[in-house]
């Protein structure tokens, strides 16, 4: 494996060190990420071809299914390969109706830790994201210090390597740095939604990881004559070049894409080996616009 391949090498701590092109595990859980997947078989072979084709971090959470994605984690990869980082997500819990619930209370974040522990079989998590639910500004969290404060404590006491950020603002990113060291922050941005424009560019001049997370759209799938017709000049799918105009954009971007499928996994990773020419790049832009 060469550092050109899955996107290129990003190292963002001393021992936190991937290839852009990750693997996002949200999809792998049931319809509305709730309950169990449809195929059992599939959601557990995507998991391992990811690793065998050099994913080296997962995107994942607890509440995802719930529990069902981080234990069809544990079940297809472990015990797991020395070279793989298991990100997750604290923030949020789900109703029996599969609702979902903001849970940020600091206990409850701290049982939320453990239990990622627990399912996922460690002793420690390589990073967990504290997830906000907002870009709004600084007035929706009066006690943010206190939540985030709550994993830097557990960082402390060895259970996290690593802390991120999700749904968050820039103002919320400098509340956290002032706490502890914030290696990824983890939100919403794609060729249609450019929003965080400016927070891109600051993680990329601090050395943050950026995981742009729906980078095909999410629940609303990106639709687009102009990637479209750009795609089809390349020879590659609308899909693909979505992807590679997001590792293009920035030199810290991780993308995690998700799919329950192989054949639409090895789409995804195929994109990494996309490049973009600059005519094509200006007119993706426009999208954006």
């Amino acid at each position: 494996m060469t550092d050109s391949t899955l996107g290129g090498i990003l190292k963002v701590a001393g021992d936190f060190v991937i290839h852009r092109m990750g693997y996002g595990a949200m999809q792998l859980a049931g319809p509305h990420v709730f309950g169990p997947p449809r195929d059992r078989d599939e959601a557990i072979a995507v998991l391992r071809e990811a690793v065998e084709r050099g994913v080296d971090h997962i995107d994942t959470a607890d509440f995802y299914g719930p529990f069902v994605v981080n234990e069809l984690i544990k079940e297809a990869l472990y015990p797991y390969p020395e070279h793989l980082r298991i990100v997750t997500k604290v923030g949020a819990r789900r109703g029996e109706d599969g609702s979902w619930i903001f849970r940020r209370e600091p206990e409850d974040l701290k049982a939320q830790v453990h239990e990622n522990l627990k399912r996922l079989g460690l002793d420690a998590l390589d990073a967990v994201n504290l997830r906000i639910g907002t870009r709004e500004g600084t007035d929706f969290e009066p006690q943010f210090a206190e939540k985030f404060g709550a994993l830097a404590e557990l960082q402390q006491q060895g259970l996290i390597r690593h802390l991120g950020i999700s749904s968050v603002s820039a103002e919320q990113l400098t509340k956290a740095q002032a706490i502890a060291p914030v290696v990824t922050v983890q939100n919403l941005y794609n060729l249609a939604d450019r929003t965080d424009d400016a927070l891109v560019d600051r993680c990329a001049a601090e050395g943050i990881a950026y995981a742009a997370f729906f980078p095909l759209g999410g629940f609303t799938p990106l639709q687009s004559d102009t990637l479209a017709k750009v795609a089809a000049g390349l020879g590659a799918t609308p899909h693909q070049v979505a992807l590679a105009w997001l590792l293009q954009r920035s030199p810290t971007m991780v993308l995690i894409p998700g799919t329950s499928s192989r054949a639409h996994l090895r789409e995804n990773l195929a994109a990494a080996d996309l490049v973009l020419p600059s005519d094509a790049l200006a007119e993706l832009d426009t999208i954006g616009a």
